[in-house]
């Protein structure tokens, strides 16, 4: 019974630590800066759509 409560206690620590290193990781959808990606020229950039999370 002390294992169980020690593995989900384990688990409800590692899920909110989860949530907090992503939300402070700043992960979110950047638009491509066509002027650094290289093979391409700048007049042949595609139309950019953005979409919002």
């Amino acid at each position: 019974m002390v294992l169980l409560i020690a593995l989900i206690a384990l688990l409800i620590w590692a899920l909110i630590a989860t949530v907090v290193e992503v939300r402070r990781d700043g992960y979110r959808a950047v638009p491509t800066d066509w002027a650094r990606v290289g093979g391409r020229e700048t007049a042949a950039q595609p139309e950019v759509i953005q979409r919002s999370l």
